[in-house]
């Protein structure tokens, strides 16, 4: 679609960008919440779980709580889940050490990890182990993930996890063979849909760091998009900016209910 709507109402950037720069995503109670059980989860070496619908922004309060570690103290090893074996997962791990394996068997690539892991416990740095989407794993890949966890006898919690993913990942930690992972699991966090003053926050916020001092959405526009978001951010973001699309080649500085109504036929 044409990009000129950027002109016509006067954004400095994209406006509802997925990349959204760190400095920029919104300090909300939810991340801070979030942010303690990250915490206090990596402090005992334990895992954290983070869950929610898909587009509720899991990764993107990730991403500031990632980002507020200092490089000096944290090795954070960021990996995106798939439905592949646990021998993938192992080689995206080693990939983040930069360290490229062909080989099949669990007992090297295990032992490969653990030396990465054990090289940096030496140097007083915490690696925290990110698993983005991790409801796409299988359940034999929870059954065993937890070995990599274990050091000297279990005894040395060097490697905290955090799992995010949609709201099957905690139903998927409760399969028996899951639960040598789950018991690990010391905090957890659902990320619920926003309500219509958070969502009105969220746009206002969002208009701002494109340049816009001033909403154009008309108060029936903004309940629009929240009503047909469901309160979910990424959905907000597609609405919100083909309803400025709509409003642009209509020719009008303001957002209206019909804006929004046309925007909504071209997203799922």
């Amino acid at each position: 679609m044409s990009s000129s709507y950027r002109n016509f109402f006067g954004f400095s950037k994209e406006p509802f960008s997925a990349d959204i720069e760190i400095k920029n995503i919104i300090q909300t109670p939810e991340i801070k919440a979030i942010n303690d059980r990250f915490d206090y989860a990596v402090t005992l070496g334990s895992i954290a779980l983070v869950t929610g619908e898909i587009g509720a922004g899991k990764s993107t309060a990730l991403r500031w709580i990632v980002a507020q570690l200092h490089p000096s103290r944290f090795r954070p090893i960021w990996i995106t889940a798939s439905t592949g074996s646990i021998l993938e997962v192992y080689r995206q791990i080693l990939a983040e050490f930069e360290i490229n394996t062909a080989t099949s068997s669990r007992a090297t690539l295990t032992r490969m990890i653990k030396k990465q892991i054990s090289e940096l416990a030496l140097k007083r740095i915490q690696p925290v182990l990110v698993i983005d989407e991790a409801s796409l794993l299988r359940l034999e890949v929870f059954a065993e993930l937890h070995t990599i966890t274990q050091f000297e006898g279990d005894s040395k919690p060097w490697l905290p996890i955090i799992l995010i993913g949609q709201n099957n990942l905690a139903d998927n930690l409760l399969h028996r063979s899951a639960t040598p992972l789950a018991s690990r699991i010391v905090a957890r966090r659902h990320l619920e849909s926003v309500n219509r003053e958070k969502m009105d926050t969220y746009l206002v916020h969002h208009l701002k760091i494109a340049g816009l001092k001033n909403t154009p959405f008309e108060d029936a526009a903004v309940t629009a998009i929240f009503q047909g978001s469901g309160g979910i951010f990424r959905k907000a973001n597609h609405l919100a900016r083909g309803s400025l699309i709509a409003a642009a080649a209509d020719q009008s500085q303001t957002v209206n209910v019909e804006h929004v109504r046309l925007a909504a036929s071209e997203i799922f």
